[in-house]
């Protein structure tokens, strides 16, 4: 009788223990990753991935990243700049929730799953990895078909842009937060948040936060991709840049700059035979002292449309900061032919400033002037409520 009260007692308590382990949740892990990625894999929700170097999805293989994700680069500068690359042919699947954003960052944040804001990092602290990097098969205006992306050096072919597939897959990004980038690989060559070298229309990108980049926020070369609720806060140097005939629409935007804002927009013409444009819409810019509006540069070309602009200082009072221009002849020319369109931009002046010391070479036409909050067009910022850290830091209050 004993030995069967003792026997039932061990038992109890086998079952106890294993119902208890069974009913707490995992303790969440953390993988270094530094090796290129050569089959498919999934990153796990819960899970933290540290990218050890420069990490290449190769072509043929799908990364997929689950909900919830964080992915924190190391330290690096000079060849050795951490990044993640999207090779040509390569896709990554990051479908992210509005309750469960995927978030690239550095090592240096404390940042867990289930948070949105850092716990210990600013967000205008920048340089500190690289970025994220989407290469693809479509179409560009360049010197060849196929060129090297900006950032990667040219010893890594993974680094190659470019081609002739118009409708190119690359894979789907959403609800996507990517901080703290921008690390210099030499003079000039920085890694921007997110970079969009000749990716194609198949590919889906939207619900998407660019934070902190020591470069520019996105950079668009070529291609034909549709980005779709888009926010730029803190950027370095250009918010949004364009280049190489870049033939998709971004839709839905808004822009915060900060202390360290070059432009706003930049615009970039093409740079060899396709002439394609672009189409800019339903945006809402914040600017800064430092900031200018956008720069439509050597033979830029698209339409331009539904734009509030606030917060500009005064071009005369700036040495031309707070305004927008179109430079070079080619830009000039593609205005006036219509090539390079403006519609419905709105701006809340700053005292005393009047629409043509704003918008340049006949522009202002174009431009009207509205008082604070009482613009008719912009951004829905609903879109960027609840999930971005813009959100959680009260940013978007005053659009």
């Amino acid at each position: 009788m004993k030995k069967t009260i003792y026997f039932l007692m061990i038992l109890a308590t086998m079952t106890y223990v294993m119902n208890s382990c069974k009913d707490k949740d995992p303790e969440p892990e953390e993988t270094v990753i530094t090796e290129n990625i050569t089959e498919n894999t999934t990153w796990k929700t819960g899970n933290t991935y540290t990218l050890g170097g420069r990490i290449t999805v190769v072509s043929g293989v799908t990364l997929t990243i689950e909900p919830g994700v964080i992915i924190k680069g190391q330290a690096g500068t000079g060849a050795n700049a951490t990044a993640i690359i999207i090779a040509r042919g390569a896709k990554i699947d990051a479908q992210g929730t509005a309750t469960q954003p995927i978030i690239f960052t550095s090592i240096a944040d404390e940042i867990e799953p289930g948070m949105i804001a850092s716990p210990n990092l600013d967000p205008d602290l920048n340089g500190l990895w690289g970025g994220l990097i989407i290469l693809g098969n479509a179409p560009i205006s360049a010197s060849a078909s196929a060129i090297q992306i900006e950032g990667i050096p040219a010893s890594d072919q993974n680094g190659l842009y470019g081609g002739s597939n118009a409708t190119d897959d690359s894979g789907i990004l959403k609800y996507v937060s990517i901080r703290h980038g921008g690390a210099n690989i030499g003079e000039g060559n920085e890694i921007n948040g997110l970079t969009l070298g000749g990716v194609g229309s198949g590919t889906t990108i939207e619900n998407i936060e660019i934070i902190a980049n020591q470069d520019d926020g996105v950079e668009f070369f070529g291609g034909t991709v549709n980005v779709k609720n888009l926010l730029v806060w803190n950027a370095g140097d250009d918010c949004i840049d364009t280049d190489q005939s870049w033939a998709g629409t971004l839709d839905n935007f808004i822009v915060i700059c900060g202390n360290e804002t070059d432009h706003a927009l930049e615009i970039d013409g093409p740079e060899g035979e396709m002439l394609a444009g672009h189409t800019v819409k339903n945006g809402s810019i914040k600017g800064s002292a430092s900031a200018e509006l956008g720069d439509f540069r050597s033979g830029a070309r698209g339409s331009f449309q539904n734009l509030y602009f606030f917060n500009f200082p005064n071009p005369a009072d700036t040495d031309g900061r707070g305004d927008l221009s179109l430079s070079g002849d080619a830009s000039i020319a593609n205005f006036a032919s219509g090539v390079l369109s403006f519609s419905s931009l709105q701006i809340t002046l700053a005292t005393g400033v009047e629409l043509i010391s704003v918008f340049k070479n006949g522009i202002d036409a174009h431009a009207s002037a509205v008082n604070s909050g009482a613009n008719t067009v912009g951004a829905d910022k609903s879109k960027f409520t609840g999930w971005t850290w813009a959100d959680s830091n009260s940013e978007l209050s005053d659009f």
